[in-house]
């Protein structure tokens, strides 16, 4: 009787093990067009990297598209590499449940009880995970409570390099249809505008309404927008 009590309680911590341990993901939604590199075999393969930043495989694509560009620090940051040493959670969020006035953001990047979220409008479920890879890289870059027009300029300037990389790998990426490749897009304009610098950038930063009250410079980016 012992002996069968314990293989039942084995079997049933066996069991309880494996259902543990097997994690799901949500999948890429089956409208959003997909480089043929990413079948859903590596997908699965790629996800277990990310599983503590979000169980939702749009950004695992997102990040991993990020391995080889300007946003690969931005990757790094989000796995656990930042200033609090721990994951950032990324999710789709209705910003206004936040502060109304995020209503219309793009994302957001936030910090609550020592851990960072990035929260992306829900509008952009759909975008070309090319485009979210060029979104994070940006949001990424907010590891504080502190904010400023340089550290704005470094960013913005950023997104914009990594989605002109994005394009150069992946150019089905470039998705007219999307919202969020028309904002990509203005910002690469406004990179090779400025041949390849922040000029042009650093001027539609600091003529932003939505920035008018930030300081010059925050700790670790210099008045000249860089880090």
């Amino acid at each position: 009787m012992k002996k069968k009590l314990l293989s039942l309680v084995i079997i049933l911590g066996f069991t309880c093990a494996s259902a543990w341990a097997k994690k799901t993901y949500q999948p890429v939604p089956s409208n959003v067009k997909l480089p043929v590199k990413y079948t859903q075999e590596y997908i699965d393969s790629i996800s277990p990297i990310y599983k503590d930043v979000t169980d939702e495989q749009i950004f695992h694509v997102a990040l991993d598209m990020m391995k080889g560009t300007s946003g690969d620090f931005s990757r790094k940051a989000i796995l656990g590499y930042n200033v609090t040493q721990y994951p950032v959670k990324i999710q789709f969020k209705d910003l206004s449940e936040i502060n109304e006035a995020y209503a219309s953001f793009d994302a957001i990047g936030w910090k609550k009880r020592g851990k960072l979220y990035i929260f992306i409008n829900p509008k952009h479920e759909y975008a070309p995970p090319g485009a979210l890879a060029a979104l994070l890289s940006h949001e990424a870059i907010h590891q504080d409570e502190y904010n400023s027009l340089s550290e704005e300029t470094y960013a913005w300037t950023l997104e914009a390099t990594v989605w002109d990389e994005i394009l150069k790998k992946f150019p089905e990426s470039n998705n007219l249809e999307s919202s969020l490749v028309t904002r990509e897009n203005v910002l690469k304009q406004l990179l090779e505008k400025g041949n390849y610098t922040n000029k042009y950038i650093k001027k539609t930063v600091y003529a932003n309404q939505g920035y008018k009250d930030l300081p010059l410079t925050s700790p670790g980016f210099d008045g000249g927008g860089g880090k």
